[in-house]
């Protein structure tokens, strides 16, 4: 469809179409923020559908009538109508005018979409709520929280392969819902957690109970027979108690109570655990909006061929009735062709024994490893092998910007930050943009990666106007801020992303990163490498390295020959002590630590056609965090 009508404030959501199969649109990314859209009853987007199959006729939106919200209104445009900066990232994504400015990615869409919608009918507080405690569901990136790749990632690509098996028999169920269900038997952990636990335990003992025993049964059956209310006022679990009190905005009077002596004086290790509600807890939140279309739809097939699996779930289906009694969430998922399954009652009868409390911190202890005997071994473990940090002389060590000359809104001054703070960002700002601009041709594409507040990549869009400049970010106000000073300088060579890096696809020639945190320095490599593009990174935060899904430390065959994982997480430990308080002994040390971790990298980036090199920035006093990672293709 040509010729989208925007307004000059009006934002566009696009969204991915591939296909649709018994009232569920493909990609689920896209059921589950048309879900969102219908629960928040919002309307303060322009919606686009965005077709895969670019054979398929735009104007004929009548194959979209099942599963689409009935009251919205959406467009159905093909992917060369995507404004260009879309066209370089993961949809879903939305675009503010004059489209410069993206969001992209599953959650932050979601968390988006979530703020516009509280923005524009404020009573709605349970809008807001969605976001959880301190307003962080789903805010930590996939490749930093295991949640969050979880539920914006895992489920909803494991749900979408089980849907289109077309064998009758049965087939394999994902491991993800395997670990979902496995994650719904974890004890509940909130901020007010002890008190909440003296409470059930006062309950329990109230009602001649011990801790472990029986709890959660028949809770099902009074929750499919009364309304939200009324559970809050008679159910015999606290945890539902006090989940839909909060729903129903009520205050619970059992919590302003002074608890008895003999409940104020137990162990914390006498209490009994809090169980799971909804999927992060207690309380409704978003990433139950998002499991909600994914574990339906699963659900769907299962109950149809292979109903005999249910019983592999009691926990995820206990959590698929209970939410059906959250107020508004029926009705917006009818709008969107969801009709919830009846499943039968004695399903929730067979609750698995949830995990003492004790029990999970005690592993948790005995994973974390025991460091003995400081970096020393380790290093001289390396040196046997010829292995030692090298740094290669800077190539102009005295090069500086005149700062003096250039616009206000172009210095780090111009942010809140005190003066001897700006002037070491400054100099900071001086080894990266002389490597850049000894790179950079006209024409060129450069992002910068975990780009903060634009540091970096405003002063890279000032000096090189001939070339396009990308920030990406996933902290919103940090990209709000740096577009306010773009905008004072009347840049018009220069892109805000607000997303996780992955959710970038476009090409380019020179990444940068300045003090990108554990192993984002990890992922812009990495993500320089597939593009086949220069990087200059300067990384921060060493003692937060460690194995994800995507990476595997050390990384160079060269260090993995001789250092184990715990010896390789031993140097990143103490290469996080450079601060300038300790003693020079133990910054020496540190120093040597950030080389060999760096060297690793520099190392297993040469192994896939990289020339690299680990340059001290000038003066070494600017930062703490020192080392510059400057890799070339081949």
């Amino acid at each position: 469809m040509k010729g989208i009508k925007k307004s000059p404030t009006e934002e566009s959501l696009y969204l991915e179409y591939s296909h649709q199969t018994e009232g569920c649109i493909f990609p689920l990314h896209t059921s589950v923020t048309l879900f969102l859209l219908s629960y928040c009853e919002c309307k303060v987007f322009n919606v686009c559908l965005v077709l895969t199959e670019e054979s398929t006729d735009t104007s004929d939106t009548s194959f979209l009538k099942e599963a689409l919200p009935q009251d919205l209104e959406i467009q159905v445009i093909s992917k060369q109508a995507l404004p260009p900066i879309v066209q370089n990232c993961c949809l879903p994504a939305v675009v503010d005018q004059p489209d410069v400015f993206c969001r992209a990615g599953l959650a932050v869409v979601l968390r988006h979409i979530i703020q516009k919608s509280y923005e524009a009918e404020p009573s709605r507080k349970e809008i807001l709520e969605l976001l959880g405690f301190k307003k962080t569901c789903l805010k930590a990136c996939a490749e930093v929280s295991q949640w969050t790749r979880l539920c914006e990632l895992t489920i909803p690509l494991a749900v979408e392969n089980f849907l289109q098996e077309s064998s009758e028999h049965p087939p394999t169920i994902p491991e993800e819902i395997l670990e979902l269900e496995r994650k719904l038997s974890e004890p509940v952990r909130v901020h007010n957690d002890d008190k909440l636990r003296r409470q059930k335990l006062k309950q329990q003992k109230a009602a001649g109970s011990e801790p472990p025993s029986g709890k959660g049964k028949a809770k099902s059956k009074a929750s499919a027979q009364k309304t939200p209310k009324d559970l809050a006022a008679s159910s015999k679990s606290l945890e539902l108690k006090v989940a839909f009190s909060k729903l129903t905005v009520q205050e619970d009077a059992a919590a302003s109570n002074r608890e008895p002596s003999h409940i104020r004086k137990a162990k914390a290790a006498d209490l009994p655990p809090l169980e799971h509600v909804f999927a992060e807890g207690l309380y409704f939140t978003l990433a139950d909006i998002v499991l909600l279309p994914c574990i339906h739809h699963f659900l769907v097939i299962i109950c149809k061929k292979f109903s005999e699996k249910l019983e592999q779930f009691p926990l995820l289906t206990s959590w698929y009735q209970r939410i059906q009694e959250v107020p508004k969430v029926k009705t917006a998922a009818s709008k969107c062709g969801i009709y919830f399954l009846y499943l039968p009652e004695f399903l929730n009868s067979a609750r698995k024994q949830p995990v003492n409390s004790d029990e999970v911190a005690a592993v948790d202890e005995q994973s974390d490893p025991l460091f003995i005997g400081g970096p020393r071994p380790t290093m001289t473990k390396l040196m046997e092998k010829g292995i030692e940090a090298m740094f290669s002389p800077h190539p102009c060590p005295a090069w500086t910007l005149d700062w003096s000359s250039l616009p206000p809104a172009v210095s780090p001054k111009e942010g809140k930050m005190s003066t001897d703070r700006a002037l070491r960002k400054q100099q900071q700002l001086n080894n990266l943009v002389y490597l850049v601009l000894n790179q950079a041709k006209p024409g060129d594409r450069i992002v910068d990666f975990c780009s903060g507040g634009g540091h970096v990549g405003i002063v890279l869009a000032h000096m090189l106007p001939s070339c396009q400049v990308t920030l990406i970010e996933n902290k919103e106000l940090s990209l709000i801020r740096a577009k306010k000073r773009s905008d004072e300088l009347g840049l018009s060579n220069i892109w805000f992303i607000q997303a996780n890096m992955e959710y970038f696809t476009g090409m380019f020639n020179i990444g940068v990163a300045l003090h990108a945190c554990g192993v984002a320095t990890d992922m812009v490599i990495e993500h320089c490498i597939q593009t086949r593009a220069s990087f200059i990174t300067c990384p921060c935060c060493y003692g937060f390295i460690q194995n994800t899904s995507k990476f595997n430390f050390p990384k160079s065959e060269k260090f993995k020959k001789t250092l184990s994982y715990k010896e390789h997480m031993l140097l990143c430990r103490f290469a996080d002590q450079t601060a300038v308080q300790l003693p020079p002994e133990r910054r020496l040390i540190g120093k040597q630590c950030m080389g060999l971790v760096d060297l690793d990298r520099a190392t297993a980036a040469g192994e896939h056609g990289y020339s690299v090199q680990v340059i001290s920035m000038e003066p070494e006093s600017c930062s703490p965090k020192n080392n510059m990672i400057v890799g070339v293709p081949l």
